[in-house]
């Protein structure tokens, strides 16, 4: 076979794991978002990089909150390989592929309403999947506090239209050397 599969959801056991996935979640797209608010500024692109660094904001804050809520808790140093979500990336990371030096409010609040929306996804899978009643809480916690976030997200849509086709086009395009 050809090809790299997605990893398939396996069930979150214990409420450690659980936590230490949510943290990292939060964590990834904390530094997703920061990134990209640098990438905006080397591009000139202020206004989105001022948007990305308040995702950036918000991410931060979940992540507080998340290592708060779990109080004594110890949770494990788990290595990349050992997440439960399905590819690479944390569900909540923004796509990078996405991404573009020309790109709007509009496009940047896509990217961010797709990962709350994975985000939701993977944290409801872990609800239907729990077998432990206090596992199922946090993660019914968890899920509701994304689907939050998604309603934030599609009102923050509300005030940005939709770019016109043709808003990547560059009329300053880079000179070739001979």
């Amino acid at each position: 076979m050809t090809g790299k599969q997605p990893k398939v959801l396996i069930s979150i056991e214990t409420e450690a794991e659980l936590l230490a996935h949510a943290h990292a979640i939060e964590q990834d797209a904390l530094e997703r978002y920061r990134m990209l608010a640098d990438q905006m500024e080397a591009h000139n692109n202020p206004v989105l990089a001022e948007l990305f660094r308040e995702l950036a904001s918000h991410e931060e804050k979940h992540a507080a909150e998340i290592l708060s809520r779990a109080g004594n808790i110890a949770l494990p140093d788990l290595r990349p390989s050992e997440f439960k979500w399905p590819g690479v990336d944390s569900p909540e990371s923004a796509e990078l592929d996405l991404a573009h030096y020309k790109m709007t409010p509009w496009h940047a609040l896509q990217m961010a309403l797709r990962a709350e929306q994975r985000a939701f996804a993977f944290f409801d899978h872990v609800v239907n999947s729990a077998g432990d009643p206090n596992l199922k809480a946090w993660a019914e916690e968890f899920r509701d506090e994304e689907a939050e976030h998604v309603e934030l997200v599609e009102r923050l849509l509300e005030k940005y239209p939709e770019p016109e086709p043709g808003w990547d086009e560059d009329d300053d395009l880079p000179a070739l050397q001979d």
